[in-house]
């Protein structure tokens, strides 16, 4: 407007009707005569017919300083897009950049997808488990071409190595996806998983087998903390749910996988050099997937790279919600300049009490004895007539499959704590009836039903919560400074928990007896149960950053 020393700016506003919202554009001609209006009033405006909207007021506005009031304006005023007889006009006087207030900022709708750099990342989970999987079928023959059919210690480690790797992975890579983002990280991590299943396959001596197992568990580490990390930041609010949860469901597919790839042992028993071999596939496509998906754009925004975030925002959720995340991302930030947390940071009185949920988390998952009920599911088939072991294993896995898409559909809607509270009531009812049919004479004769009933519906409670929930909570649950690195401690909770439950569940078996055991870990389900009630908080249906600042507030 040359000559008038005024602009013309848009902004869009947010008018509440009998509880409904609707939102509204006004073309503002900033008057530079005009003072600013630092504290706006809440506005009046008249609707068309006899509705009468109070308190109109935008989160644009409040951030710009605009004045709404009904009744004639002032010439060289603004002219709203109101028109009509019973229309009011809409005066404004903006003390920002329009940058700062945009048109497309409220509830935009997107144009974009994520699921296809959703898929990439869960390659990352697929090798996950088939990783874990593949050793316990190949395990015999490879012992004997290697020459340790003998020897029980080196085939444990050649078991355990993978635990171990996967311990130091765990750790390390919150730091390196602090260090070089979420992207790269995976690409980095695609080296050692794809060289471990190399030299995994390739192997002629133990040593050789071992070092190959090491690498793929630091591989696997690795993708155990970034996966979650990587899906939850960039996952849409509505959906981040049953998206984090499908890590779980991918990592029960790679178990599965392991177990079909192991089908033509009995047939060729050379063939467990293939089985290590298929994996170096799935590593390959994980670094050319990450080279073409986008970098978190929570990530980018915290090293201050606000065009490539932005660019990243458009590449996930299309142009026309860019303005509404980097809003959030700058809500989440304000009055916030701190770097990236140190490791002794998770420590602090600030950061400990989440951090401990985190960590309490994962050794709930492991103390609640899955992996002993897996261990035992072949003997607990046995005694119920199923004499194959690739059924027995089929059947938990499929139990494990059907349950995580089942927490899948209903992570948007029951919520996070309230499927922990429900699996891991579960869990301990099963653990029950497990202990009871082992040792309680009079369900002696279906002792067997009960506990392949016992086996199924422990697993089936496992992956409605306590096996999918975790991993989606935590990157949730933790502040953006801290997130990396506090989802790295609590995963390397688990690979600690997991190993030493590994090394010494047998020992524990043979000196108390198996029913007993379950009924320990049926006591730490229930445990779990009352602890989750008091410190665990719902996340569903609610931004990163909208967590983050409720949580902030509560500390």
């Amino acid at each position: 407007m040359a000559g008038t020393g005024a602009s013309v700016k848009m902004i869009r506003c947010v008018v509440k009707c009998g509880g409904q919202q609707q939102h509204v554009v006004v073309a503002a001609r900033g008057d530079r005569k005009s003072p600013a209006i630092a504290a706006p009033p809440p506005a009046t405006v008249r609707m068309p017919g006899r509705v009468l909207c109070c308190g109109m007021r935008s989160r644009g506005a409040d951030l710009a300083g605009v004045e709404m009031a009904a009744g004639p304006q002032p010439q060289g005023g603004v002219s709203g897009l109101f028109r009509g007889p019973r229309y009011s006009r809409v005066r404004a006087t903006a003390t920002v950049d329009p940058e700062d207030i945009p048109l497309e900022k409220v509830q935009a709708k997107s144009s974009g997808s994520v699921l296809p750099y959703v898929g990439v990342a869960c390659l990352g989970a697929i090798l996950f488990g088939y990783h874990l999987g593949v050793v316990n079928g190949a395990l015999e023959y490879l012992a004997k071409d290697l020459g340790i059919d003998e020897n029980a210690v080196l085939q444990g480690w050649v078991v355990s190595t993978t635990l171990a790797g996967a311990t130091a992975g765990s750790f390390t890579g919150g730091a390196l996806a602090d260090k070089f983002g979420r992207t790269r990280t995976f690409i980095l991590d695609a080296i050692p998983l794809a060289v471990g299943a190399f030299l995994s396959a390739t192997a002629h001596d133990v040593r050789t087998m071992i070092i190959g197992r090491l690498l793929a568990g630091i591989g696997i580490g690795i993708s155990s903390a970034l996966v979650p990390l990587y899906i939850s930041e960039i996952s849409p609010t509505e959906i981040r749910g049953a998206l984090g949860s499908v890590n779980q469901l991918f990592i029960c597919i790679g178990i599965l996988a392991a177990l079909v790839a192991g089908l033509p042992l009995a047939g060729n028993p050379a063939w467990w050099r293939t089985m290590f071999g298929i994996s170096i596939v799935p590593s390959i496509l994980l670094a050319l997937g990450m080279a073409v998906s986008p970098e978190s754009p929570r990530w980018l925004f915290q090293q201050g790279k606000l065009s490539q975030a932005e660019t990243a925002i458009k590449k996930l959720y299309g142009r026309e919600k860019v303005a509404e995340v980097m809003y959030d991302l700058k809500a989440a930030s304000q009055g916030s300049s701190e770097p990236d947390a140190g490791w002794l940071d998770l420590f602090s009185k600030r950061y400990w009490k989440v951090v401990s949920v985190g960590a309490a988390m994962f050794l709930f998952q492991q103390l609640a004895g899955i992996n002993a009920v897996v261990y035992y599911s072949t003997s607990v088939f046995r005694s119920a007539g199923i004499a194959s072991d690739v059924a027995a294993s089929a059947l938990v896995g499929a139990a494990n499959v059907f349950g995580t898409m089942i927490a899948s559909s209903l992570m948007d809607k029951q919520g996070r704590k309230s499927l922990l509270i429900t699996s891991f009531s579960g869990m301990a009812a099963s653990m029950l009836l497990l202990s009871l049919s082992f040792t309680w004479k009079a369900l002696a004769p279906y002792s067997g039903p009960l506990a392949v009933a016992g086996t199924v519906l422990y697993v089936l409670s496992f992956a409605l919560g306590a096996g999918p929930v975790p991993a989606l909570l935590l990157p949730e649950i933790f502040a953006s400074r801290i997130r990396a690195k506090a989802v790295a401690l609590s995963l390397g909770m688990h690979w600690v928990s997991n190993f030493f439950i590994g090394l010494y569940f047998l020992s524990v078996v043979n000196k108390f007896g198996i029913s007993t055991v379950y009924l320990g870990f049926a006591s730490v389900c229930a445990l779990a149960v009352v602890y989750i009630a008091g410190n665990v908080v719902e996340t569903k249906g609610r931004s990163l950053e909208e967590i983050e600042r409720a949580l902030s507030s509560a500390s």
